[in-house]
């Protein structure tokens, strides 16, 4: 089996031209999150920024998220934003200010006006999908929560590796009080991706939300939560082919 760090390369584009994405990420605000995927987009000639967002910082809510992308981003134009995650709350907040031409979400927790990350879980019926899930794959609802169960279980051993000596980046819970102040998701062309082994937002439970939500049935990515870690090839293929419509 080929390491994800391997020489990579993308199927060639349809139509020439580069994109810039913005790979944000999700709880714990780590760019190398992204790092295995934009590696290959820009093997393929696009423009590709990983954004640190200020997870550790108590004083950073949800604004200052959104500041860090503006500010990463900079005066680029036609900037497609993909959000993994929690990013799903900071990245629209952030599309007004910059010129967004559309956002991936990556195993997102969409949001509705009004409503916190703190709330999310519950209101969006994530911790009942999560337990269902656990029971019915034979793993105990009430454990202690175990990163390698739930976030790292599909990762190839020397990703994982890393992983574990990098460490779990700090995650501040100051953004989860913060209400999402959009009265809507902005009006730009949106793709969801759900994970098919996603233990921590199930199939089922990402798939009717996303439709629920946005009006979107989310496209499949043959991994669990972490995706770009995960499965780098097959996320750098989909983020940069979308599908003909």
């Amino acid at each position: 089996m080929r390491h994800p760090n391997d020489e990579f390369h993308l199927t060639p584009q349809s139509e020439p031209g580069m994109t810039t994405y913005a790979l944000l990420p999700g709880a714990g605000g780590d760019s190398w999150y992204w790092h295995l995927v934009a590696s290959r987009l820009q093997q393929a000639g696009h423009e590709a920024i990983a954004v640190d967002l200020p997870a550790a910082d108590d004083d950073a809510g949800l604004e200052a998220y959104a500041d860090a992308i503006v500010d990463a981003v900079g005066n680029r134009t036609n900037v497609v934003l993909v959000a993994q995650s929690m990013a799903a709350f900071s990245g629209p907040m952030a599309a007004e200010r910059i010129d967004a031409q559309g956002f991936v979400l990556v195993c997102p927790m969409i949001p509705a006006p009004g409503e916190s990350p703190g709330e999310w879980w519950d209101a969006s019926g994530q911790t009942a999908a999560q337990r269902e899930a656990d029971i019915a794959a034979g793993r105990d609802p009430d454990a202690p929560f175990d990163p390698l169960t739930t976030f790292l279980h599909d990762l190839p051993e020397e990703t994982l590796e890393e992983a574990f000596r990098r460490g779990a980046p700090e995650q501040s819970g100051r953004p989860f009080g913060d209400p999402w102040p959009l009265d809507s998701w902005p009006d730009l062309p949106t793709r969801v991706f759900a994970g098919r082994d996603d233990r921590l937002f199930p199939l089922p439970f990402m798939q009717e939300l996303s439709k629920e939500r946005l009006g979107i049935d989310p496209e499949i990515v043959d991994s669990g939560h972490l995706p770009a870690l995960a499965r780098p090839d097959e996320l750098a293929q989909l983020i940069a082919h979308p599908p003909a419509s």
